[in-house]
């Protein structure tokens, strides 16, 4: 990926830098960002991070061009107001931390400080993630842009039309590796109940998703053909598939469930429930 010049020549700051943010900073490291650009603010830095070369709880810049919020929302009240000097101006504030709308970022940043919102998920930590975005009326096109550019790091983006979209987001690929891992428990579960050994049954369930999204992801053919294609008129896969897509007992009537039970949670947390 290319870094933005006014990244490396203004620097670019970290608040926290636990899994989601050491992800994204050895992206930015291999696209060549330069380590001596890069501050991080992280009580307990790892080791990993202390080897990068960047400052490590320094004095910060006077004007970076982008803070990256990744600290936990429980510790978001103690952290943020420590970077209230950088807002209201042009310094661009990129939040991953759930949670925290961006009124809430404003409302401690202050409220002409440009801030955008994001919502990456964990396969971002092997840069196969895929992180939905939107900015306030205060990032400009080219702000919004450079945060994108920053996230396709980690992998995918798509860009929201309203902050309220981000439970959804939340719901569906938020929380989404949580479901298929789940997915992969109960398939090796159900092969060990069929006759296979539990290391044998987790090997095939571990590279039958695997293998079903890379060939989901490649594929010009929609997800819908591609379960056609492995379904044979009155055969194995039909039987199960009869079992897995009965309206009342199957996956069109549990998993709308779950994902409407995950966003209005999500729209809870939002509002301070």
């Amino acid at each position: 990926m290319m870094i933005d010049d006014s990244v490396s020549m203004n620097g670019l700051v970290l608040l926290g830098c636990g899994k989601m943010g050491s992800a994204m900073l050895a992206g930015w490291l291999s696209g060549g960002l330069p380590p001596t650009s890069v501050w991080v603010n992280d009580p307990t830095p790892s080791d990993w991070l202390l080897a990068q070369g960047v400052n490590v709880n320094r004095p910060l810049p006077s004007k970076p061009a982008v803070v990256l919020i990744a600290v936990k929302p429980q510790m978001m009240a103690d952290a943020l107001p420590t970077l209230q000097a950088l807002g209201n101006g042009d310094t661009l504030f990129l939040s991953v931390a759930a949670g925290i709308t961006i009124a809430g970022y404003e409302e401690i940043l202050g409220d002409h400080t440009p801030i955008v919102r994001a919502m990456p998920n964990t396969p971002a930590a092997i840069g196969l993630g895929i992180t939905a975005l939107i900015g306030n009326a205060h990032a400009s096109d080219a702000q919004v842009d450079l945060a994108e550019s920053l996230l396709r790091a980690v992998g995918q983006t798509v860009r929201l039309d309203s902050e309220e979209q981000l439970n959804a987001v939340t719901a569906l690929s938020g929380g989404g590796p949580a479901y298929v891992f789940h997915l992969i428990e109960t398939l090796a579960a159900a092969g060990e109940q069929v006759g296979l050994s539990p290391e044998m049954a987790m090997t095939l369930a571990k590279a039958t998703v695997a293998g079903a999204g890379a060939l989901a992801e490649a594929s010009d053919e929609t997800p819908t053909q591609l379960r056609i294609n492995v379904t044979s008129p009155k055969g194995t896969t039909l039987a199960a598939l009869n079992v897995l897509m009965d309206e009342q007992t199957g996956f069109p009537a549990i998993v709308p469930k779950a994902i409407k039970a995950a966003r209005d949670r999500s729209a809870e947390l939002a509002s301070g429930k």
